[in-house]
């Protein structure tokens, strides 16, 4: 058995899809792909499919992880191509490898969140930011399934900042006209805890220190997750599936 390793992004209108609906679109779509896939045992074989730490609905993604068992071996390159194909729109494939061995999720204890705040004046975005990683703690409340819990956000924030260069949105206005504000941007580092500190806790943070209140909703995007190194960076989770380079003469395309 094959296990192979499958990075995919969740944009535009997507974003709104919920984890179980992804799930079932990326199972049908690798059966019209024509994967081998591997099933597990007893009364309702299911494939082998293990998903680590899917994005929260209503948010997008550049960097969605996701490992399929297969039982005839097949070229990674090849099923990254045709499972893209069978995806719809907004579901894309970005790479798919060959485990090298080890746990993907042992991989990954960090995220990086592209978060857009239109409406909000990046020089008052940053400010709250200052104010957000000078306090010691900050205690939010978040939503789990036992209820409302009070959780510390600023201890899983490892670094944030205020993305620098111009951009605007543009708005339509009541008389049809179109107009342009500012959008502040806010680029962090959010490392793994239980619970979960997701963008919207990390806005909840900013009200707490600086009553920061965005006038429309934002727009989170989670660009890349990895494990953290001493610098607080994230480093890529296939770099060991990569190295050294497999060799993939021989093996069949999906579906041969």
């Amino acid at each position: 058995m094959q296990k192979l390793r499958i990075k995919y992004a969740k944009r535009g209108r997507l974003r709104f899809t919920s984890h179980r609906d992804v799930a079932r679109t990326f199972e049908r779509a690798l059966r019209r792909a024509g994967v081998p896939m591997a099933y597990s045992q007893g009364f309702n074989p299911r494939p082998k499919v293990s998903w680590i730490g899917a994005a929260p609905t209503g948010t997008a993604s550049e960097a969605e992880y996701v490992e399929v068992s297969v039982v005839d071996r097949v070229d990674a390159a090849a099923l990254a191509r045709e499972l893209d194909t069978a995806l719809p729109p907004g579901l894309d494939v970005i790479e798919a490898v060959e485990a090298a061995g080890g746990s993907l999720a042992d991989r990954i204890d960090g995220c990086l969140w592209r978060i857009e705040l239109p409406g909000v004046d990046p020089d008052e975005l940053g400010r709250a930011v200052e104010l957000l990683l000078a306090a010691p703690e900050v205690v939010v409340q978040k939503l789990t399934k036992d209820g409302r819990k009070d959780i510390d956000a600023r201890a899983a924030i490892v670094s944030a900042e205020v993305v620098r260069e111009v951009e605007v949105t543009t708005t339509r206005l009541g008389d049809g006209a179109e107009g342009t504000r500012r959008c502040g941007i806010l680029s962090t580092v959010v490392r793994q805890t239980q619970p979960v500190v997701r963008p919207d806790d990390v806005l909840s943070a900013l009200r707490v220190v600086a009553d920061l209140q965005p006038p429309v909703p934002a727009k989170a995007i989670r660009m890349a997750q990895g494990r953290l190194d001493d610098g607080g960076a994230l480093t890529d989770p296939f770099t060991n599936d990569r190295e050294p380079t497999r060799a993939t003469s021989g093996i069949p395309a999906v579906g041969e």
